[in-house]
């Protein structure tokens, strides 16, 4: 076997076909929900939660509790923000891209802080406290909790979370052994870049015609 793809895909021969089909499976769906949400289309939504069903299940079986939750977390928000994005404000407009408020800013951190006490407590609870994996997981976790409840308002820094968040994730997947999920992050971390700049032309231009 060539050496380099076996540094970048190795892990994978221990791994049943039929999961790293449903990887791949949902990390196409993944990068879909990412670009629609640049695009800033509401099918970010379904196709967000047909990625994350298929990965709370490859993650329930390789035990790993804090992505897991994530993507549970992110199935549920995903249809809080469908309701969000489809709401409309009047008879003719829907819930628009915006600025977070001072309020929100204080939810956001109040979810940080209550992630990072919640995951630190399912790790205690299951024994899965072991290496600094768990540190990392625990961050990121908290990072992406509140880039989803700020997605699913519609709020422009939301991106801010997903390329933190995002870079992190890269490396951290790479070192688990999900190379496939790990290229997923690399790509959604230039993705988030051009949401980011994407939805500020967009809340700039409104000002404009206001």
């Amino acid at each position: 076997m060539n050496p380099i793809f076996d540094f970048f895909f190795g892990q994978y021969s221990d791994y049943e076909t039929i999961d790293i089909l449903l990887e791949v499976i949902a990390i196409i769906f993944g990068f879909l929900s990412v670009w629609y949400s640049k695009q800033n289309k509401v099918l970010v939504f379904p196709t967000g939660m047909i990625s994350t069903i298929i990965f709370v299940y490859l993650l329930f079986k390789w035990e790993l509790l804090g992505d897991m939750m994530i993507n549970g977390y992110y199935f549920i928000m995903s249809v809080y923000g469908w309701y969000i994005w489809t709401r409309k404000t009047d008879d003719t407009h829907v819930t628009p891209i915006s600025t977070t408020t001072v309020k929100e800013k204080k939810i956001s951190g109040l979810i940080f802080l209550a992630t990072l006490l919640f995951v630190f407590l399912v790790y205690k609870t299951f024994d899965k406290w072991t290496s600094w994996v768990a540190y990392v997981d625990t961050l990121t976790t908290a990072i992406f909790f509140v880039g989803m409840w700020l997605m699913a308002r519609r709020k422009l820094e939301n991106w801010l979370f997903w390329i933190v968040g995002d870079i992190i994730s890269v490396p951290l997947y790479f070192y688990k052994g999900f190379t496939f999920t790990s290229l997923q992050y690399l790509m959604f971390t230039f993705i988030a870049l051009f949401g980011y700049l994407a939805w500020k032309k967009n809340i700039n231009k409104n000002l404009q015609t206001v």
